[in-house]
């Protein structure tokens, strides 16, 4: 389907191109949400009799996301999970979450505004990209964990998995004496021993 764009799409063109689309695509998103209009002579005439405004309106859209991407920029979002001990997440982290972590701390973000480039499975801290506007996108990090504790772990840059699989975790531990006989006694714990009873 041939459509005039009403704003800048990513990998599809900004406001004013031509561009054809898969009829469902433009059907089902574009049309419905006033980002297209359908390529014909009246949309055509509509469009260049409007294009003023709808860029007008579009510059101070993007200014506002402008203003409110130093106050997103850079956040973290602390989600604390159920996961194996591998790191592997009982579920996944969604959009509605990261944007749930955001809302609380003040920014004005909605879920379709949070870009996810594969699904988040596994303790750790990801970087999430946040389009507030088709022309402004910031980062903000996402900190997966077990607990608060790990979480702070993480964002001091520790990696909690493999630092719990590093840390060797011993028991009981003999005294050795690389001198002695099998079955000897080590000469320190036996003066030790000696003394005691005296």
């Amino acid at each position: 389907m041939q459509i005039i764009l009403l704003e800048r799409i990513e990998k599809l063109g900004t406001i004013g191109d031509e561009v054809t689309v898969k009829d469902g695509y433009a059907r089902n998103f574009l049309l419905p949400n006033k980002k297209a209009l359908r390529a014909n002579d009246a949309n055509r005439k509509i469009f260049e009799s409007n294009r003023a405004r709808i860029e007008a309106e579009n510059a101070a859209r993007r200014e506002d996301a402008k203003g409110e991407a130093g106050n997103v920029e850079g956040k973290e979002v602390v989600l604390i999970r159920a996961a194996s001990n591998a790191g592997q997440l009982y579920g996944s982290v969604s959009v509605r979450d990261i944007a749930d972590g955001l809302i609380a701390q003040g920014c004005k973000v909605t879920k379709g505004m949070i870009v996810l480039e594969r699904p988040i499975k596994t303790i750790g801290v990801f970087d999430v990209r946040v389009s507030l506007h088709p022309e402004v996108a910031v980062t903000v990090k996402a900190n997966v964990a077990r607990s608060a504790d790990e979480a702070e772990l993480q964002s001091k840059g520790v990696d909690v998995i493999d630092a719990m699989f590093d840390t060797e975790v011993g028991g009981f531990t003999e005294a050795y004496d690389p001198n002695a006989e099998p079955g000897e006694i080590p000469a320190d714990l036996l003066d030790e021993a000696g003394t005691a009873e005296a």
